[in-house]
């Protein structure tokens, strides 16, 4: 007969001493779940804190700066647009430009300046919208010029109601430029040789293997001519000066924005605050207005995390010089 008994958790029979585990093993087994089971709850935790910690940094870096479109009033609110770096494209400026020009709640837009112009096309388009928003919309836009304003953004400048610059921005260099590099010699000496077919003396004119010849380069230059007359006339009709007048001075030089103010190519120096604090009073805005910005790019989570890599890659503005093409530029 065999006779069990319990001892310390464990079922004792009398059959050869045998020790069969009973509540002792059933504790420590519930007691490595629960065990588990709080460090999956602690992980999760952490991991879901970080989730969110993440995204929010993503959030305030995303709809940072754009807290002021928000704020205010209707009625007491001018729209900042940014013209910066080289033209290349009208676009985003034209856009904002536009958006700005519909919104019956922006009392005046302030284009803030700092380039040295660029593309002649891309230029004359944000020029024309401008003249499109005095005309139709009969909303004032003035241009503020903080360290450049010069050539295709002094063009652009050159359409708006008034022109603000400080005393030591750079200002003018009225003219047209072309350029590209000539490699001809270079594929002379490793023995390579450019094969062009076309259909016309023209066609390939600035091709960078060889030389312009005598009738390109007349060509060329009358191409130029045309833009640098239509550049004089625009400067002209926007500043309310003779033709002539601006022709004198359209050598390309800069000039600051003390010396523009003398040659009437501005019409006050003042910093980008001072052509705030004017536009909003002549445009019946008391108190501080509300600066009105377009919302900024979204950055990717990857951007936050790597920071700027644009400088390591090739953009249009670096490439510029590979392509022939007319410009607006001050170099």
């Amino acid at each position: 007969m065999t006779i069990p008994f319990r001892w310390l958790g464990f079922t004792v029979s009398g059959r050869a001493n045998a020790f069969v585990p009973a509540r002792c093993y059933t504790f420590s087994m519930s007691e490595g779940r629960s065990r588990t089971l709080l460090w999956v709850l602690i992980g999760g935790g952490a991991f879901f804190l970080f989730v969110l910690a993440v995204f929010t940094l993503v959030y305030l870096a995303v709809h940072a700066g754009t807290g002021e479109a928000t704020l205010g009033g209707f009625g007491d609110r001018i729209g900042v647009v940014d013209l910066d770096g080289v033209i290349l494209s009208p676009q985003p400026v034209v856009d904002e430009l536009k958006k700005f020009g519909d919104d019956s709640s922006i009392k005046a837009i302030i284009l803030h300046v700092n380039s040295p112009g660029g593309g002649v096309a891309a230029s004359e388009e944000i020029y024309r919208e401008v003249k499109r928003i005095r005309a139709e919309k009969k909303k004032k836009v003035v241009s503020s010029i903080e360290t450049v304003g010069a050539s295709g953004a002094f063009y652009v400048s050159s359409a708006c109601d008034k022109i603000y610059a400080d005393k030591g921005s750079i200002v003018g260099s009225i003219g047209v430029i072309a350029e590209w590099m000539n490699y001809g010699d270079l594929l002379k000496w490793a023995k390579l040789k450019n094969v062009v077919i076309k259909t016309g003396e023209f066609k390939d004119t600035g091709n960078p293997a060889r030389d312009l010849t005598p009738a390109e380069q007349a060509y060329m230059q009358s191409l130029i001519d045309n833009m640098f007359g239509q550049f004089i006339q625009a400067v002209a009709d926007g500043r309310g000066m003779k033709f002539d007048d601006v022709k004198s001075i359209a050598n390309g030089k800069v000039w600051t924005g003390e010396q523009a103010k003398d040659m009437k190519l501005i019409d006050n120096v003042g910093d980008f605050q001072a052509a705030v604090d004017e536009t909003a009073k002549s445009v019946g805005i008391s108190g501080e207005p509300t600066l009105v910005h377009p919302e900024k790019d979204r950055k990717t989570l990857l951007d936050l995390l790597l920071g700027d890599v644009s400088q390591y890659i090739p953009t249009r503005e670096k490439m510029m010089e590979q392509n022939v093409g007319f410009y607006y530029l001050w170099k």
